[in-house]
């Protein structure tokens, strides 16, 4: 983008967006490209503009960005994952003084699976405004085309612990939730988790989303346990950033996994209360705990009339 292009797009984001009030010593949540830079709307161009200073995930990926905006001449504040609390001591300094402040992550909408919750929950608790500047989320794009039909209640996870038992139970209660769940993995892990979802999962429906909304963008439909050979079979398809989607289970295929819960549950309903019959049941079986309540319930009920 050439100078001048830069400055004809600030005139226009002026145009459309400044009519609107910006209040002063606000934390302004604003979003950012997850890939493509067209991805930037103008209102946030506007506010990136307007604000005194930008609290950035990292000052050395947002400065490319306010640079080919020609927005580059503000106080650039590094709140990341390591600092984030102790920075948000100085964003409230700023506020305290009148100051409007921008909050952007890396790429996407801050604060969710990225920096700036906890700022986000300092700036609320010292009494100042947050507005949110919407705009791109891969989650939510991932959403929009990963074709699962059954469009109900999903589970936002972001990344899977790493390792050991966390892992583990982080993927078995994956696996046994009907609802539909958007996961975030990095190139260097996406072979692991795709073995591990393939185990988890067998064969329910993904998608697996790389790239958006860049060049190499690719949007794959497949069962769980195919997954490990398709991302084999092409080295490129292990590279970039990943979304992935794991479908909602039908209601015929929640019915199916009911006998070996119902199994688990009139062992433990036989011995204990109601509430800690499920609690219990929760954590072996990694079911989500509402379902099985519901379950035990109607488990209950049927024991009654008999």
């Amino acid at each position: 983008m050439t100078p001048s292009d830069a400055s004809l797009l600030r005139q226009a984001a002026n145009s459309a967006a400044g009519a609107q009030h910006y209040p002063a010593g606000a934390l302004y949540v604003v979003a950012t490209p997850i890939g493509n830079l067209a991805d930037l709307s103008l209102r946030a161009i506007h506010v990136l503009g307007l604000v005194d200073a930008i609290a950035c995930e990292d000052t050395r990926h947002s400065a490319p960005l306010l640079r080919a905006l020609g927005i580059d001449a503000k106080p650039l504040l590094a709140v990341h994952a390591h600092n984030e609390r102790e920075a948000a001591a100085g964003v409230l300094l700023r506020l305290a003084r009148g100051e409007r402040v921008a909050c952007v992550s890396d790429a996407g909408t801050p604060a969710i699976s990225d920096p700036g919750a906890a700022l986000v929950a300092a700036v609320h608790a010292a009494g100042h405004r947050v507005v949110p500047i919407p705009g791109a989320s891969s989650s939510v794009a991932a959403l929009s085309v990963a074709g699962d039909g059954l469009g109900g209640p999903f589970s936002f996870i972001g990344f899977l612990p790493s390792r050991g038992s966390e892992r583990a139970l982080a993927l078995k209660a994956l696996a046994a939730s009907p609802q539909t769940q958007v996961l975030f993995e990095a190139p260097h892990r996406i072979e692991a988790l795709a073995a591990a979802l393939a185990e988890a999962c067998g064969a329910r429906p993904l998608a697996l989303c790389r790239e958006l909304t860049k060049q190499f963008e690719t949007v794959q439909r497949l069962a769980a346990q195919d997954l490990p050979a398709w991302l084999a079979a092409d080295p490129n398809r292990s590279r970039g950033e990943f979304v992935l989607v794991v479908h909602a289970l039908a209601a015929a295929a929640v019915e199916a996994d009911a006998p070996a819960h119902d199994a688990t549950l009139r062992t433990l309903l036989a011995a204990l209360p109601l509430k800690q019959a499920v609690m219990l049941a929760a954590e072996l079986t990694g079911a989500p705990r509402n379902a099985l309540y519901e379950r035990a319930l109607a488990m209950k009920d049927a024991a009654g009339d008999a």
